[in-house]
């Protein structure tokens, strides 16, 4: 046999043999992705139209030969769950919840056995033997309650085992292995009825006892050949586990004494350029291989002859997205778990809402407002739902729970499908998956097929419509489903299992696919992805309740045999290749880290004469500074918008201390004009607080404006204290929360914090002091014109309160956070507006200038009461000199003032200093 591929070497075979009956034989393969390419190799060697062989894949024949149908692990879990009720008494049932857990695994044992054609009486025997052992044998007096009902459970494997293989064989339904069993028993009856139509197995390598007992048999009838495909290498190296099962068969199968074994190849000793290539993470290796596949259309490669092989399904999408936009054409042929995806996040978000509604309160069904947008900001929904004015609404009155009857009345005009997201779920299982059907086929209706996008999300939506109505069927048939928590769980394993299968043209283009639907196909150019162990080889897996050592005893594929069937799939892909690349995550620490796979040590501890192995390692590129700060140059249309400021509104202190904490956080707020996003403020931020107390203090105040304050007003300002702060809550933090959790204390804090002041200033009053407030929350601006600006420059800002106190004004601004004397007094002018430091004195400062010439000839004071250290009472803005501090601000302090503002707003004004970031 030549270099051609496998498929080539068999359509030749059968067109040979068979020219003129294809239609008389059938052709066996390991897989069912492996059709078309068959087909298409038997096209090129026929000169005329013909009808074309059944071409089928084992399971598909073992099927055929049983007479029994396959069915699906969900069904298959509550048809077990239907015979464990009729078989266990009332009082040892367990919920179906409770059940799924072990049953899921039992029946995989079940699998193993009967594919293995093992006695099931000696094997749960065996096993209830080790159970007894592991306890010393007790006597009954010594055993507890968990110790019986265990040993209880072993000695009821047997009645599980019989019980459910009658129950399914009556229905005609199955699982793998026990169609495979009833195959055995059937094939004597299916070999009659062959009536001289010629079997083909082809490109098997690992089988099943029932498959070998089959096959074997077929054989010694003369009704069936099989084509092996191994290569000289593997099967004449007794310890390669690529050849493992074909060296078994080769020896053992008694036909083979006097026929040919075919075939044996001479392929994977031929030149081969071998690169393997190590890099960090998955996406590293994804854009790697998209490199890979543009270096190989570079060359003038064809890519209908390149198979890109995952070896994790979760490099699917960084692959797609990394691959050249020169792939015009390709075909992915693997499964892709429905995990994780728009569409399956949605139908969790919508499981998550509800349950949690329920358990809430069924009576009022209330909604946390985070899971509420979950649901309305998913890709599939925002663009759908017209719902941007609820999440609006939610977020601007800092609404944390809200009922579903208020959240309908959020959004008057609420579609179908809006409804169908947020209409009350009940505790009727058949409607809530009515709800999700019909919430899938609506989102769907909307998706496009102009969009690649579209495509995409439509195929997943798709994917999750057939879960949802798998459980519909099931829930119809059988009923079990008694909640919603436990719908959720099924849910879950459902979509587990359930894959996306994408629609492509499997003929042209890169093939992009798994390990599994690798197999029988060769291409010149292969590139693999994570060969890593635990992933290239699996690794070992212990989802069983049988033990190692007794898998091995009575000959069950264990950890080591998985491995080899791994190994031969590797060296498959490998066989005809001329152009290979191994992709490895070099990373040794992290989720997905692993180390390199066995397979690419043994490449090159075992390498051909013929073989050309390089070896890489790419890393990330790093540059020599970890980040650059950002600069933004003063274009025409920025200094204009500076004009504006400067000569509209104005700056204001705060926007000052913003330019020398980060001209570029400036430069977004204040020219670029950008503001935070709006969210809800679940937990009250201690800015909101500052403003909850300012509010507060404002309203208190307000009735005494412009009079003498007298202890009377302070007590009359004491009963209302509480009332007021509950108001400007109301006022400020909407509909949030403030009667539990940390909003409590919040609330408490800012009446604590008014209380304190107040009775502070009452205190004052009298020990003596005469107080007049003047302004309260008033607005201030004044013209700084100067030789040395380009314009006039407008100072404007808010303070918090104007006062005369004791003959002298006082401007006060309240801080809600901690500010100590000396962060008001000042040592040096030099650098006074190029230290963030320094943020505190120059508001109070700008805050003096505007009001300056209002004194009227009185002394004038500036400074800070904070909430935080009430103790120290009024801060006030301070020169210090030697031991003295001057606190009255004088017309030289503000001149000098003037002449520091000065310098920073020329700064902030020249078209030559553009805005740079600042790093902490």
């Amino acid at each position: 046999m030549t270099n051609t591929t496998f498929l080539d070497a068999i359509s030749e075979e059968i067109v040979r043999h068979y020219r003129d009956s294809l239609s008389t034989i059938t052709i066996i393969l390991p897989n069912k992705r492996a059709k078309v390419f068959l087909l298409e190799a038997l096209k090129k060697q026929l000169d005329k139209t013909a009808f074309a062989p059944e071409i089928i894949s084992i399971e598909d024949f073992i099927q055929e030969v049983a007479g029994i149908r396959s069915c699906d692990s969900i069904e298959l879990l509550f048809e077990f769950y239907t015979m464990y009720l009729s078989v266990t008494p009332k009082e040892q049932q367990q919920e179906f919840e409770l059940f799924a857990n072990w049953a899921k695994t039992l029946l995989q044992d079940f699998n193993e056995i009967d594919r293995y054609l093992l006695k099931p009486a000696h094997v749960f025997s065996y096993l209830k033997d080790i159970e007894v052992l592991k306890r010393w044998n007790l006597q009954p007096s010594e055993t507890t309650t968990l110790i019986d009902n265990h040993l209880e459970f072993w000695s009821k494997l047997p009645e599980y085992y019989a019980t459910f293989y009658s129950h399914l064989k009556n229905k005609g339904i199955g699982y793998q292995g026990l169609i495979y069993r009833e195959a055995v028993d059937n094939l004597h009856y299916f070999s009659e009825a062959l009536d001289g139509r010629k079997l083909i197995f082809a490109g098997f390598n690992a089988l099943n006892q029932a498959e070998e007992k089959i096959i074997q048999q077929l054989l010694f009838n003369e009704q069936a050949k099989i084509y092996w495909d191994i290569d000289a290498v593997f099967l004449n190296d007794s310890l390669h586990d690529a050849g493992l099962f074909v060296r078994r068969f080769k020896k053992e199968w008694k036909q083979y004494t006097s026929q040919p074994f075919e075939w044996i190849v001479n392929s994977f000793s031929q030149e081969k350029n071998i690169q393997i290539i190590g890099t960090p993470k998955t996406i590293g290796q994804a854009k790697i291989a998209g490199k890979i596949v543009e270096q190989l259309q570079e060359q003038g490669q064809s890519l209908d002859q390149t198979a890109l092989v995952l070896g994790e399904e979760n490099v699917l999408l960084p692959v797609l997205y990394a691959l050249p936009d020169s792939v015009d054409s390709l075909n992915i042929t693997m499964g892709f778990s429905s995990k994780n995806n728009p569409a399956q996040i949605l139908i969790g978000k919508l499981f998550k809402l509800h349950t949690n509604a329920l358990q809430r309160s069924e009576s009022s069904y209330t909604f946390y407002y985070k899971e509420v947008l979950d649901v309305l900001t998913n890709p599939l929904v925002e663009p759908y739902s017209n719902a941007s004015k609820v999440i609006r609404l939610i977020n601007q009155n800092n609404i944390t729970f809200l009922s579903q009857k208020k959240l309908m009345e959020l959004h008057p005009e609420a579609s179908e499908l809006f409804h169908l997201l947020f209409d009350r779920w009940d505790h009727d299982i058949l409607n809530v998956l009515n709800r999700l059907s019909s919430v899938l086929l609506t989102i769907k209706s909307y998706l496009g097929n102009d969009s690649e996008e579209d495509k995409v999300a439509k195929t997943f939506v798709y994917s999750l419509f057939k879960a949802v109505n798998k459980l519909i069927t099931y829930q119809e048939r059988y009923g079990q489903i008694d909640s919603v928590a436990m719908l959720h769980m099924m849910y879950k394993q459902i979509v587990d299992l359930a894959e996306v299968s994408f629609e492509g043209e499997p003929l042209s283009g890169l093939q992009i696919m798994g390990v599994l639907e690798s197999r029988v196909l060769d291409f010149e150019n292969v590139i693999i992805t994570s060969m890593n162990e635990g992933v290239f080889p699996a690794g070992k897996s212990t989802n069983s309740f049988i033990p190692y050592d007794v898998k091995r005893e009575l000959g069950l594929p264990t950890y080591n045999e998985k491995d080899a069937i791994y190994c031969y799939h590797f060296y498959h892909l490998l066989l005809r290749a001329k152009n290979i690349y191994l992709l490895y995550n070099t990373e040794s620490e992290g989720l997905d880290a692993g180390e390199k796979s066995r397979f690419i040590t043994q490449l090159e501890i075992e390498k051909q004469p013929n073989h050309k192995i390089t070896h890489q390692i790419y890393n990330a590129y790093l540059p020599d500074k970890a980040y650059e700060p950002v600069v933004v140059p003063k274009s025409e249309k920025v200094l204009n918008r500076l004009k504006e400021i400067a000569t509209g509104k104005g700056f204001s202190p705060s926007g000052l201390t913003s330019y020398i904490r980060n001209p570029i956080q400036f430069y977004h707020q204040r020219i670029l004009r950008i503001s935070e996003v709006e969210e809800v403020e679940e937990n009250i931020a201690l800015n909101t607080l500052g403003t909850i107390i300012h509010g507060a203090l404002e309203e208190l105040y307000k009735p005494f404006l412009n009079r003498d304050l007298t202890v009377e007003n302070l007590e009359t300002m004491l009963k209302r204290a509480n009332m007021e702060v509950e108001k400007q809550f109301r006022e400020v933090y909407k509909e949030g929360e403030i009667r539990k959790g940390k909003n409590l204390l919040a609330f408490e804090v800012a009446k604590r914090n008014v209380f304190n002041f107040l009775n502070e200033e009452k205190k004052q009053i009298e020990n003596g002091d005469e107080v007049k407030v003047l302004a309260l929350e008033t607005s201030l601006e004044r013209n700084l014109e100067d030789a040395r600006l380009p314009f006039p420059v407008k100072i404007a800002g808010n303070v918090d309160r104007i006062e005369e106190r004791n003959g002298k004004i006082r401007i006060i601004d309240y801080k809600t956070g901690k500010v100590l004397k000396n962060n008001v007094e000042l040592k040096d002018w030099n650098g006074l507006t190029a230290d963030i430091k320094s943020d505190k004195i120059i508001q109070l400062l700008c805050y003096a200038f505007m009001y300056e010439h209002q004194t009227d000839g009185k002394e004038l004071e500036a400074g800070i009461i904070s909430f935080k250290n009430l103790k120290a009472g009024f801060l006030p803005f301070g020169v210090k000199e030697d031991k003295n501090v001057a606190t009255v601000i004088t017309s030289e302090i503000l001149e000098a003032f003037k002449t520091e503002i000065i310098t920073l707003l020329q700064e902030i004004l020249d078209a030559a200093v553009p805005f740079e970031e600042k790093l902490a």
